[in-house]
């Protein structure tokens, strides 16, 4: 390779004699950059979501190909974000892709040492029978005084910042037909 070869090569080269001379486009960039293409524009589709981080709600367009998250940026077109995200909602896609992420259900037994999978059905039969063993043993119908409570202390809700005013209302009727009466939001923490 010649002198002058290399030199034409040389970025500021390009930058001082060709169109680019604030060296913000083509003269910046090398034949291996060049060659490279968003990944969006080879995602097969896209949808629209909302980041999980927090109630705020930013708007994310998540990109997918051959069935895999590929990216996921902010949504130009969500009046709350306007395309924007916060460093957490920039990193969500590892959120999704992490070989770390767990997809299974884990248990372990009271004074084990080891983990277990379970199947859903089995782990959401046993959540619903603590809840209903934990309400019957904690049951109150009234004070000492003989004034109705119809409550528990024995259950209780510490929601999370990221669900919404339905979410939070569901939870809230929820835990108040079972007569729960510590039902809290992470948000107002």
């Amino acid at each position: 390779m010649g002198v002058r070869t290399w030199i034409e090569g040389w970025p500021v080269y390009r930058q001082l004699t060709g169109t680019d001379p604030l060296g913000r486009g083509a003269a910046a960039q090398s034949p291996r950059s060049k060659g490279l293409t968003a990944r969006t524009e080879t995602a097969d589709s896209m949808a629209r979501s909302v980041c999980p981080y927090c109630a705020v709600g930013c708007g994310q367009r998540v990109y997918v190909s051959d069935g895999q998250v590929t990216q996921i940026e902010g949504d130009p077109d969500s009046p709350i974000s306007r395309g924007r995200l916060c460093p957490k909602g920039s990193a969500s896609k590892s959120l999704v892709t992490s070989p770390l992420r767990q997809t299974k259900v884990r248990y372990r037994r009271p004074y084990s040492t080891e983990w277990e999978d379970l199947d859903l059905d089995t782990a959401m039969d046993m959540i619903a029978d603590r809840v209903i063993a934990a309400r019957a043993a904690s049951w109150e119908d009234a004070d000492d005084e003989g004034r109705p409570l119809n409550r528990t202390l024995g259950i209780s809700s510490l929601g999370g910042a990221t669900l919404d005013n339905e979410e939070n209302y569901l939870i809230k009727k929820l835990f108040t037909a079972m007569g729960a009466i510590q039902i809290e939001n992470q948000a107002r923490i």
